[in-house]
């Protein structure tokens, strides 16, 4: 493995790819909810990446602001979606005032912020009485996903588990930071799988198509596609057609604050 950061500047140009294949409608459809149930006027992605979330909430909403580290991925967030307000700036370091939103959320960007119980106290400190923060991730300390990538790519799962923080934990770092009531559930249930050669057609083997293997080097990038052909090999000598199984779960913690 790579040290585990991204240069998400080299990602932008191929990074939206990845809602062709799925849109994630259950992420879109928890936090729409989360905003009728908090009857939400100003909202803030942090780590917006594309748009995919902020175009999705921007018709429910008086104002919806993104923000991200990087340049570029802003920068394809306006040519898909056209002009939307964007920020650049660090999750850890909010650039707005006190009390300034009623819904705060990131959607898998969390375990890039370098210190995610900072970024929590800033959006604490941003958010209004009555407001809430939802941290949508992979969580794979529960040990419950099932997903090709982690079988056949060296160190992926050492490293997701190292990289994502446990939704116990987070809720945690929310109680702390004196939100009310912290919440868990499951956002979205990715169930899928690629059948044979099928598998190498995918926008997500590419090497850039997942942080996962964005991670990894070359060497070890490589690697992992000798074993996928190795197995689809052996598998057509003996005439079966073998499947390459995703079965992953992103939670979503909300914690919500009091209204007094």
């Amino acid at each position: 493995m790579s040290a585990e950061s991204l240069n998400y500047d080299d990602i932008a140009p191929v990074y939206h790819q990845r809602y062709a294949g799925n849109r994630l409608e259950g992420v879109a459809d928890a936090l729409a909810s989360l905003v009728s149930r908090l009857n939400a006027k100003q909202i803030l992605e942090v780590g917006c990446g594309t748009g995919r979330w902020l175009a999705e909430l921007h018709p429910l909403v008086c104002q919806v602001i993104g923000l991200d580290l990087s340049p570029g991925m802003l920068w394809q967030a306006q040519q898909i979606h056209g002009p939307l307000p964007l920020t650049c700036g660090r999750a850890t370091q909010l650039p707005f005032p006190d009390t300034a939103f009623d819904l705060i959320f990131c959607v898998n960007a969390l375990h890039h912020f370098g210190q995610p119980r900072l970024f929590i106290s800033e959006a604490r400190r941003v958010l209004r009485p009555g407001g809430a923060l939802a941290v949508i991730n992979m969580d794979p300390h529960r040990g419950r996903d099932r997903w090709y990538i982690y079988d056949y790519f060296d160190g992926t799962l050492e490293a997701d588990l190292r990289r994502f923080p446990s939704g116990g934990a987070i809720l945690d770092w929310m109680i702390a930071k004196s939100f009310e009531h912290a919440e868990w559930q499951v956002a979205e249930h990715i169930i899928g799988s690629e059948i044979g050669r099928g598998v190498l057609a995918s926008h997500f083997l590419e090497k850039y198509g997942t942080s996962q293997l964005a991670l990894l080097t070359d060497d070890a990038y490589a690697a992992g596609l000798k074993r996928i052909e190795a197995t689809l090999a052996e598998a057509e000598a003996r005439g079966e057609a073998i499947i390459f199984p995703t079965d992953v779960s992103l939670t979503m913690v909300t914690g919500l604050l009091s209204r007094a």
